[in-house]
C-alpha cells in the first residue's frame, strides 16, 4: 500500500510541475502575442504576423493543456487533436494574410522591426522550449505542447532570415516566401500532432 501511495505522490508531483511550467509559458506567449502582432502590423510583415499568430495559438494550447494535465489518456489525446486543428487554423490565417498582401496591399516590410522583434521572440520562445524540454516525453499532452514550442523557434529564425533578405534586396518577396514556408511547416506539424492524437485515441 505504501508503494502505491508513493506512486500516486510521484504522479501528483509530476502534474504540479507540469502545471507550473504551463502557467509560465502561457504568460510568456500571451505577452509575446500582443507585442509581436503590434510590431507585425506596424512593419507590414506577413512573416512576423505568422510568428505572432503562432504565439496566440500556443497561448491557447497551453491553456487547454493545463485542463488536460490531470485528465485521462483519452482526454489528453482529444486535447492534442484540438491542438492540431488550432495549428491548421493558424496556417490558414497566415495564408489569408499572404493573399491579402499580394492582391490588395503589396508593400515592402520594415526589416529593422522584423529583425529586432524576431530576436525578441526567439529569446522568449527559447525560454519556453527550455522549460518544456523536461516534459517532452511525459505524455501526449506535454509532447504536443513541446511540438508547438519547437515550431516557434523555427518561425523566429525564419523571420530573422527574412528580415535579412528584405534588407539585402529591398523587396517584399522574402517576407512573403518565408511566410509561405511557415504555412507549409505549420501544416506539416498539425498533421503530425493530429496523427499521433488519433493513434492514441485508437489505443486508449
Amino acid at each position: 500500500m505504501g508503494g502505491c501511495c508513493g506512486h500516486d505522490g510521484s504522479i501528483d508531483a509530476l502534474r504540479q510541475r507540469q502545471r507550473g511550467t504551463l502557467n509560465v509559458v502561457l504568460v510568456i506567449n500571451a505577452v509575446m502575442f500582443v507585442v509581436i502582432v503590434a510590431a507585425a502590423l506596424f512593419a507590414r510583415s506577413s512573416a512576423l504576423l505568422a510568428d505572432s499568430l503562432d504565439n496566440l495559438g500556443d497561448a491557447f494550447t497551453y491553456a487547454i493543456s493545463l485542463y488536460a494535465v490531470a485528465r485521462s489518456t483519452r482526454t489528453k489525446a482529444r486535447v492534442a487533436l484540438l491542438k492540431g486543428v488550432l495549428i491548421l487554423l493558424a496556417a490558414a490565417a497566415v495564408a489569408a494574410q499572404i493573399a491579402y498582401r499580394l492582391l490588395v496591399m503589396p508593400a515592402t516590410p520594415v526589416f529593422e522591426l522584423m529583425g529586432i522583434f524576431s530576436l525578441l521572440a526567439l529569446a522568449a520562445n527559447g525560454t519556453c522550449l527550455y522549460l518544456l524540454w523536461q516534459h517532452r516525453a511525459d505524455d501526449i499532452n506535454m509532447s504536443s505542447v513541446w511540438e508547438c514550442s519547437r515550431n516557434d523557434i523555427v518561425a523566429n529564425l525564419s523571420v530573422f532570415v527574412a528580415a535579412g533578405a528584405v534588407w539585402a534586396t529591398g523587396m517584399a518577396w522574402p517576407d512573403i516566401l518565408v511566410a509561405s514556408l511557415l504555412v507549409l511547416y505549420l501544416i506539416r506539424s498539425a498533421v503530425r500532432v493530429i496523427g499521433r492524437a488519433r493513434a492514441e485515441l485508437a489505443t486508449a
